[in-house]
């Protein structure tokens, strides 16, 4: 019997379709963020024994639509747009690939904190509409400053490493942490003020909860170091963007590179087109070949081991600790 898992995205990497079909299974990917009502009604038709988030929500009605899911994967790790409680309900497992792109995010992190210090899309923007701000432009160098991370899971464990032979100091707050890895030029910060206070750069890598939403706000960019950079691969509502905004327009800030936004993509008319320090991706850390091949494989092994009734590695079922409500 042909078993079906269903995509909310586009085809995943050809070598996890591969997998798939050498497992006799139906791939069904969707068009990119399918509307509500368009995806809900898919899931219906399709009754898919699987679904593979890769974009957009997973709602309680989408999750309850299908009689035969048994398991929901992310493509990826961030898994705030699955509706947790709804399938455990269900008794459904929530997976994510874990550490499968950490690699690449932290990479593009990396590349934002330079391109944000040296003023690199402002200053190609100038260039193409033909500027040559040679004698104005002035950046800040990374080395010997120092790093906070918020957040130190797969992907802040490699850029704290990236850093290093910048020789920066990198300071570590996650209350969640149970041992830090043992780096000469890493230590933990208990105090999240005392790491606004003492970082000049500041990256996010923190899953959205409802406890940290709009972790960063106007109180937050008050306490970091005048001329500080803030840097977000993680999720958009982390940060309060009209006090970013402000922030950045009023100098408090030095600058901000963000991949992820609240909402995405944002809209048009949105308030941080029009600040200057800000380096801008569309949510593309983890889009690289190599990040997207590991993901699209894990996701499809995760279903399958689940399916052939073999345990899937817990700390990557984000669902384990609820219960039926």
């Amino acid at each position: 019997m042909t078993r079906k898992i269903l995509l909310t995205g586009p085809a995943l990497a050809p070598e996890a379709m591969a997998l798939a079909a050498a497992h006799d299974v139906q791939v069904i990917p969707t068009e990119p963020y399918m509307p509500h009502d368009d995806l809900l009604a898919l899931i219906r038709q399709e009754q898919p024994d699987a679904i593979i988030v890769r974009q957009g929500k997973l709602t309680r009605p989408m999750i309850e639509a299908s009689a035969k899911l048994a398991i929901i994967a992310k493509h990826g790790v961030g898994y705030d747009t699955i509706d947790l409680q709804a399938a455990a309900d269900r008794g459904i497992p929530v997976t994510i690939a874990l550490g499968a792109n950490a690699q690449s995010v932290a990479e593009h992190a990396f590349a934002l904190m330079f391109s944000v210090a040296r003023q690199t899309a402002w200053l190609d923007a100038r260039m193409r509409a033909g500027h040559w701000d040679k004698s104005q432009a002035n950046g800040t160098e990374l080395f010997g400053k120092t790093l906070g991370l918020v957040g130190l899971g797969a992907i802040g464990s490699v850029l704290m490493d990236l850093v290093a032979p910048l020789r920066m100091q990198v300071r570590v707050y996650d209350p969640y942490l149970k041992h830090l890895p043992a780096r000469d030029h890493v230590q933990r910060e208990e105090s999240f003020d005392a790491l606004l206070a003492e970082c000049d750069v500041i990256s996010l890598h923190c899953p959205l909860t409802e406890a940290n939403r709009h972790l960063f706000g106007a109180a937050q960019f008050a306490r970091m170091r005048p001329g500080s950079l803030l840097i977000n691969t993680a999720r958009g509502e982390l940060i309060d963007t009209q006090a970013l905004v402000t922030a950045l327009r009023e100098g408090q800030l030095g600058g901000a590179g963000l991949d992820t936004f609240h909402p995405e993509p944002p809209p048009a008319d949105s308030n941080l087109w029009g600040v200057a320090n800000l380096v801008a991706t569309p949510h593309v850390g983890a889009n690289t070949t190599e990040a997207r091949d590991r993901v699209g494989l894990v996701a499809v092994q995760q279903v399958l081991d689940c399916w052939h009734g073999k345990t899937v590695e817990s700390r990557a079922v984000v669902n384990r600790h609820l219960t039926a409500a």
